[in-house]
């Protein structure tokens, strides 16, 4: 079970995401998937059964995590396709709050990252598809 300081701490530290493995913890404050993206391309042993609270969660950060073998997840926000996905792969999800989709930061839409991921259920295909959204938005 997902340790409850982690939710506290993610809410108290102002932090985007708070990640767990064994005894130690690492927090985040990008938006977006970045973060993610970037831990599963540096250091995939720590993805690999560690518990994550993230405040949004979306398509695409589900298929990162699903990529890295994560081992239970807290969302603030979830969407129902990050949801569905991370309930495919096995993985135990908490959440405050289910929605549709995960909305764009102008709130006009839906996030692109999400966006790109709705056409497929291949965790590969996604992983693709947020290196080039990555690299077209000179975050990688």
């Amino acid at each position: 079970m997902l340790p409850q300081t982690m939710i506290g701490r993610l809410h108290d530290g102002g932090y985007s995401c708070v990640i767990r493995k064994g005894d130690e913890e690492r927090v985040f404050v990008r938006r977006g998937v970045a973060d993610l993206y970037e831990l599963l391309h540096t250091d995939p042993e720590f993805l690999n059964g560690a518990w994550v609270a993230d405040k949004v969660i979306g398509k695409g950060a589900a298929a990162l995590m699903a990529l890295g073998g994560v081992r239970e997840v807290y969302a603030d926000v979830i969407s129902r396709s990050a949801r569905e996905l991370l309930d495919r792969e096995g993985i135990p999800v908490t959440c405050a709050f289910e929605v549709p989709y995960i909305r764009n930061r102008a709130q006009t839409g839906q996030c692109p990252v999400e966006s790109l991921c709705s056409t497929t259920d291949d965790l590969q295909e996604m992983l693709e598809k947020i290196t080039g959204f990555l690299e077209s938005a000179g975050k990688r």
